[in-house]
């Protein structure tokens, strides 16, 4: 099935304030910039959204889902070592699906707040399950430490602008050994030796 003329401008308009947020913030980027930035009227965007905090939900929303599977996908698995091994390549491959949500994210309380609203239990409770799979069961303070170090490491690495030269496979590839060698994991040689999960 096409996406229909309807569904073509939300998904330009979604992919157009994702742009201007990146350049100017959610707070400093208006209605009015997102429909001049397109060639339509505000009228034609309030069509699509009410408000600009929907726009920014939206926005938010193809990686809120994303961390939503994930974590849920990890934490499904029988084995500790197989949870944090998914978790560990799933985010980095999250992370680079979403390299400008990822940098907005870690800089725009705006897109912070739309991410609360949107994701199920609020960034705080992504936060704790991320970390209680990473970390383990009566994690010491070390192992918490350890567990926010890498997925933050990963997170601001991943958006960095002093990283957007890097090809996806290379950036992976990167992130992933940094991620093994903080978490205690093996090194895996190739994505075909990656055993079944």
């Amino acid at each position: 099935m096409t996406a229909g003329p309807d569904g073509d401008t939300r998904t330009r308009l979604l992919q157009t304030a994702l742009r201007l947020f990146t350049e100017h913030g959610v707070e400093g980027t208006s209605l009015q910039m997102i429909a001049d930035a397109l060639g339509i009227t505000k009228a034609a965007v309030y069509y699509h959204f009410k408000t600009k905090a929907e726009i920014t939900e939206a926005v938010a929303e193809p990686g809120v889902r994303d961390l939503d599977a994930l974590v849920l996908r990890a934490a499904a698995q029988k084995r500790r070592g197989a949870q944090v091994d998914l978790l560990l390549e799933g985010f980095i491959d999250l992370v680079i699906r979403h390299r400008a949500l990822v940098a907005l994210f870690s800089s725009d309380p705006g897109l912070i707040r739309a991410i609360e609203k949107s994701a199920h239990g609020g960034m705080e409770g992504f936060g704790q399950a991320l970390l209680g799979i990473l970390a383990g069961p009566s994690p010491d303070t070390a192992a918490r430490v350890n567990a926010m170090v890498t997925l933050t490491g990963i997170a601001m690495a991943g958006g960095s602008p002093d990283l957007a030269s890097l090809g996806d496979d290379e950036l992976r590839t990167e992130l992933l050994d940094v991620g093994r060698r903080l978490l205690g994991r093996p090194r895996r040689r190739t994505p075909s030796a990656v055993p079944s999960l």
